[in-house]
């Protein structure tokens, strides 16, 4: 799966508020969303790197958010973005709890989303024990490919759309160009079938044309000139915003190709995965990793 972090972090920003009542069915009893969010990436930054933490497979957001009683309460959201079994996973996340607890003696809410693919790996506590000390620290921990299509469908939350993103990106290798055209238009119209705002569509519209991305590049073109052509037909859409930044946005695809390439070049020089594995690993095809092999970034 190719991954973006600033696209994560751009989403969670966006959708921050739909993404507390998704998870917590009285997010809006507790929290006081008018007063919004401090996103403190600076702090985290600081944080995993006093230890070492820091990792290019994660998306780490430490988030100031605020109760109806006036307090001042702290969200760590966690996205775990690997396709293997970490086994140092949950003393990393109690590593940051406790860090972030001894320097700003805050309570904490940590989420965890897990976009791998292994079922089997699915953290949710660490745990410690020795001569009578004993030490639990749990914490919410969401896995993606367990979800269901159809509650998804259902929902009326728009982060409900980022984890049928999610899962489509899942099957990225078993989909044809053609099939994830289709599916990620498909996606399309039940999103503008909402009545979200101009701003969350745009942001789940962009996570839909970025994160799960076509072999092809010409078929980037054409996605976007269906929906060109959609909106003309239809303009209460709110979509024209949005395409007028795809130039910016192909510059972040063209990034994030960069990363992909020098990813998979590593993995290839290290001569121990097939084909199929780094793939797999980089969340690309096995002809962009053939290409890669031969020299031919394009």
């Amino acid at each position: 799966m190719k991954f973006d972090d600033s696209l994560w972090k751009a989403l969670l920003e966006d959708l921050f508020a739909d993404f507390l009542r998704f998870f917590f069915s009285n997010a809006d009893t507790i929290f006081d969303m008018k007063k919004g969010f401090v996103y403190l990436d600076k702090e985290m930054a600081q944080i995993a790197a006093d230890g070492d933490l820091e990792s290019p497979r994660f998306v780490d957001k430490l988030v100031k958010v605020f109760t109806r009683e006036g307090n001042e309460k702290w969200v760590l959201v966690h996205v775990e973005v690997q396709g293997y079994k970490d086994k140092q996973f949950e003393y990393r996340m109690f590593t940051y709890y406790y860090r972030i607890f001894d320097r700003y003696r805050q309570k904490i809410t940590a989420v965890v989303l897990l976009t791998d693919k292994d079922k089997k790996f699915h953290p949710r506590e660490y745990y410690s024990e020795f001569l009578g000390t004993e030490l639990r620290y749990r914490f919410n921990s969401f896995k993606i490919i367990e979800q269901e299509e159809d509650k998804l469908l259902q929902s009326s939350n728009p982060f409900a759309f980022v984890v049928l993103i999610v899962l489509l990106a899942l099957q990225r290798n078993r989909l044809t160009d053609k099939a994830l055209f289709d599916l990620k238009l498909e996606l399309m119209r039940k999103l503008l079938e909402q009545k979200f705002s101009k701003p969350t569509i745009k942001g789940i519209f962009l996570f839909i044309r970025n994160y799960v991305v076509f072999a092809d590049p010409q078929n980037s073109v054409k996605f976007d000139e269906v929906i060109d052509s959609a909106n003309q037909k239809n303009k209460s859409m709110g979509i024209v915003e949005l395409m007028k930044e795809r130039e910016t946005h192909r510059l972040i695809e063209k990034g994030a190709e960069q990363k992909s390439y020098e990813f998979v070049k590593k993995l290839l020089a290290a001569k121990k995965f097939t084909i199929a594995e780094i793939a797999d690993f980089a969340g690309v095809t096995e002809t962009f990793v053939k290409k890669v092999k031969a020299g031919n970034k394009g």
